[in-house]
């Protein structure tokens, strides 16, 4: 009989698992969640969310949600004997059930004060059981090591797996998800950073926005007569759709995928920015429409608001790398080459994507990579990576954290992506804003660069049983209301249709976990008129 292991991927904006025969080193079946189980929209919205109702919940949450998803990867689990992890520090510690506030406070004093003994991290082999994984008696967890508490597995994955630290010219390399991890590579030196982006870029907090996934428009393209829709397929190949008037939605000629569309997604987003810009249909933060929308296929449009939330995200990633360009002392013409990994770093037209300010201006050669954590997870689960091998190599990293939210050229930058997108700036003016801050200019216009894409999809195999997808990851949370009224304002209010209130004494707030946008959103507390919704509340 053979053994199987199982390649897990705890991302921020959903988790990934592989099932692997062992003895053939070959991928059996694949298996996805739609979201992550924990309410929020980010990794800061994460950790607010397990600080408030305790980290005994959230784990809960997450190990709720892997063990459904193990349960879709049609394999008997009784015969796994490894599972290899990876996922940023956040999301490995919430999966152990160890002590998180170590990671979101700075400060020895400030831990001592707390009582908070920081954890080693350093990385660990324990049995499946122990951590809450079931119908696995046998098998063992492999927890990859983290260089400090903000370099974590993620980051190791996207430097190994994308082969970047092998470059002899200064180069960037960025994961574009939810939290976008990105390092600039210097003389064998490694800048790192975590850009809480959101998850507009991943299709997420957008109104036609969905992940990506077969029927969802993965790119738009400007033709002589209208603009042409892509679709994924089946495969999550994008296929040619339906050619319309992006001002009405007219539709002046069917593809291949007419009536398929279900969705956008992110690469799909940015593809319509570009395109809106390039056009003059956009004047941020305005779509000079009459109905001030962007029509693609099948009913399918981009709104003002989701132009500001893309545009809120593209300004982090360029804050992102231009801080950690500074803290190099280099700037835009020094860094030639811009690696680009995850699913939204590989779908996305790269030339698009550095138009709008995703990639460096500067980069002359783009390369784009798949999931790397999940790459990292299976050799890890195959053995072709061992524990001692990363930490070896997390030994011997020399890196630097920068940590975004304390930095003031991060600070000053970010306010300028503000300006642009937000509150109408042209870009024409950022480099007088740029003067403000005695910061070098940007060029006019990006660098004519080669562009090579290292994959076709974001999960290169998906194993010969094919894909699962796991589309409620979460659990139902309940908390009492004293005081609440059940006006039911709040239902109303919440963007997600994730809350209900059931009558009682007291009322109860109801809420799915993994649709809640959690301190991202917090529009039920807000609007509750006797300010009895709490979100802390849950449990």
């Amino acid at each position: 009989m053979s053994e199987y292991g199982i390649a897990l991927d705890l991302g921020t904006s959903g988790f990934r698992a592989q099932a692997v025969d062992l003895s053939m080193g070959k991928v059996i079946s694949t298996a996805i969640t739609t979201r992550h189980p924990l309410p929020g929209a980010n990794v800061i919205d994460h950790v607010n969310f397990a600080m408030d109702t305790g980290a005994n919940v959230a784990n809960k949450l997450i190990m709720d949600a892997v063990n459904r998803l193990f349960d879709l990867l049609r394999i008997d689990l009784a015969r796994v004997t490894t599972i290899g992890a990876c996922g940023n520090p956040f999301q490995m510690s919430l999966f152990q059930n160890i002590e998180i506030r170590d990671l979101a406070f700075a400060g020895k004093h400030m831990l001592e004060s707390l009582g908070v003994k920081p954890q080693a991290r350093d990385g660990d082999i324990v049995p499946a059981r122990s951590i809450g994984l079931l119908g696995m008696p046998d098998a063992s967890v492999i927890i990859p090591p983290a260089v400090s508490h903000e370099i974590g597995a993620d980051a190791l994955a996207m430097l190994l797996m994308t082969g970047a630290m092998g470059q002899e010219e200064p180069c960037l390399v960025i994961d574009y998800g939810t939290n976008a991890e990105m390092a600039l590579i210097v003389e064998g030196k490694v800048y790192t950073g975590s850009a809480a982006a959101g998850p507009a870029l991943e299709g997420q907090q957008i109104e036609k926005g969905m992940l990506a996934s077969p029927g969802t428009i993965s790119d738009v393209r400007i033709k002589e007569n209208g603009w042409e829709s892509w679709v994924l397929d089946e495969a999550y190949i994008p296929q040619q759709g339906d050619m319309v008037d992006p001002a009405d939605g007219t539709l002046v000629s069917a593809g291949k995928c007419h009536g398929r569309a279900q969705g956008v997604t992110g690469t799909g987003v940015v593809a319509a920015l570009d395109s809106g810009i390039r056009s003059g249909l956009i004047k941020m933060p305005t779509i000079l429409t009459q109905d001030h929308l962007l029509h693609f296929q099948d009913g399918m449009y981009i709104t003002e608001a989701d132009v500001a939330e893309a545009g809120k995200a593209i300004g982090a990633l360029r804050a992102g790398y231009l801080t950690l360009m500074r803290e190099a002392g280099l700037w835009i013409e020094d860094v030639p080459i811009s690696f680009m990994s995850g699913a939204s770093g590989l779908y996305v037209d790269a030339r698009k994507a550095q138009r709008i300010g995703m990639v460096s201006p500067g980069s002359g050669r783009i390369i784009q990579f798949g999931n790397t954590s999940l790459a990292m997870a299976k050799e890890l689960t195959t053995g072709k990576n061992t524990l001692d091998d990363l930490r070896s190599f997390a030994r011997q990293l020399r890196a630097s954290h920068c940590m975004f939210a304390t930095s003031e050229d991060f600070k000053n930058l970010y306010s300028i992506e503000l300006s642009l997108w937000t509150y109408g700036m042209p870009m024409s003016a950022y480099n007088d804003m740029l003067d403000i801050y005695s910061m070098p200019h940007l060029p006019s216009e990006p660098a004519n660069a080669s562009v090579e894409r290292r994959a076709v999809r974001d999960i290169s195999d998906l194993g010969e049983l094919g894909m699962a997808v796991l589309y409620d990851p979460g659990m139902i949370l309940r908390g009492e209301l004293p005081g609440c009224i059940e006006c039911r304002k709040c239902v109303k209010e919440c963007p997600e249709k994730a809350l209900t209130i059931e009558s009682g004494t007291p009322p109860q707030a109801v809420i799915r976990s993994d649709l809640c946008m959690g301190t991202a959103c917090k529009r039920c507390e807000l609007i509750c008129p006797t300010h009895s919704m709490t979100l802390k509340a849950l449990r």
